[in-house]
């Protein structure tokens, strides 16, 4: 394998992480970052997309999706550890990119299956955690809401199995950042943990069944 598809995608990762934490910088519940870090973390993202597109672990159609997710991730998963706050000037906007990322992925590619896997499984997530949210609003936030039906649709666009897998391994990182967190049992933010089983399983889709991504 070529070393130029990691080069290629980790640069234009950084320069996509400059555009987040600048973005973060400028809204009114953002988040100010040092400089570096949303480069770095973007830069790993989108190499890692590359290494996986030039090995064949990814079809090219998938391409929208995976960018548009890692790069939503970072600048979101910063201001949920910086702040205990998911911000909707990035969740809501973020759900019509990924969608948009999702549609273009089937039209090229995924075809019908794909779509109507995204969106079933967005409305579950949106389903199971308002209901949460309703049931006890202290252990889960409105932002994890409103960002649950973005990271159901890239999971179910994968495949269920990576729906059911993307929520063990969502509350595995939870618990392994509430051990490490100072600021109170109340405070664990559980965004970074949707983001980043999302990331994996958008990154590792693996060979799906019908209606996933092959």
């Amino acid at each position: 394998m070529s070393i130029s598809p990691l080069l290629l995608f980790g640069a234009a990762g950084a320069a996509a992480g400059t555009t987040a934490r600048l973005l973060l910088a400028r809204l009114r519940r953002g988040a100010v970052v040092r400089v570096g870090w949303c480069e770095a973390a973007t830069a790993v993202l989108w190499a890692l997309t590359g290494h996986q597109l030039a090995t064949g672990a990814l079809p090219w159609w998938w391409l929208p999706p995976v960018l548009t997710v890692t790069w939503l991730a970072v600048p979101l998963t910063a201001t949920d550890l910086l702040h205990r706050r998911l911000p909707d000037a990035l969740t809501l906007p973020g759900f019509i990119a990924v969608a948009t990322a999702i549609g273009l992925a089937a039209a090229f590619g995924g075809g019908l299956p794909l779509a109507a896997a995204a969106a079933a499984g967005g409305a579950l997530l949106l389903v199971l955690h308002a209901g949460a949210h309703l049931v006890n609003p202290a252990s889960l936030g409105a932002g994890d809401v409103k960002l649950s039906a973005t990271i159901g649709s890239v999971l179910g666009a994968v495949g269920w199995t990576a729906v059911l897998a993307g929520m063990v391994l969502a509350a595995l990182v939870t618990l392994t950042v509430g051990a490490l967190w100072r600021r109170g049992r109340h405070a664990i933010p559980h965004g970074p943990g949707l983001l980043a089983a999302t990331c994996v399983f958008a990154l590792c889709p693996g060979v799906g069944p019908a209606g996933g991504v092959p």
